[in-house]
């Protein structure tokens, strides 16, 4: 039986939702791309929902890294360091859901990253040769957060 949520995420097969099938269809177009994109609006608007759907479209052809930052504490983003550990434990908890084999997932397991271009390099040489798709729910929580801009963007000053 449906019934309506309005508190969070919505599961097609158990709550009424609106048909957003030609919406996920457009953003797999720009997964297909190679582009980088965000959803932005105002709370209870289905990004959540949106994002669980693509996630769900891409998963037959993608590694799909869904994280949230929603999960991990302020103190995650007092350092590029602790950023770091952070970043790579939601993925390697993200993997776990894919089909990705186990060795692949302890390889994301890397500790001894100390900072934004480690962090970086290691992405890379994760990513290398893979169809990945990294997505990160929730990322308004780092707004004005100076490492989460160097690891947006590395070429940013460390300090001001």
């Amino acid at each position: 039986m449906y019934k309506f949520n309005v508190t969070g995420l919505c599961i097609p097969e158990e709550d009424y939702m609106v048909d957003i099938s030609g919406k996920i269809k457009q953003i797999r177009e720009l997964v297909e791309k190679r582009c980088y994109f965000t959803i932005n609006r105002a709370r209870q608007y289905g990004k959540t929902t949106t994002l669980n759907e693509l996630r769900k479209s891409l998963a037959d052809e993608y590694i799909v890294i869904s994280i949230c930052f929603q999960a991990i504490g302020e103190d995650c983003f007092k350092s590029s360091e602790l950023f770091c550990k952070a970043f790579i434990k939601q993925v390697v908890q993200a993997l776990q859901f894919t089909t990705a084999s186990m060795d692949y997932i302890k390889n994301w397991d890397d500790k001894s990253i100390p900072d934004i271009g480690g962090l970086g390099e290691h992405i890379t040489k994760m990513c290398k040769g893979k169809k990945i798709v990294l997505i990160i729910d929730e990322v308004d929580r780092t707004s004005n957060n100076r490492v989460f801009l160097q690891f947006i963007d590395p070429e940013l000053p460390t300090c001001l």
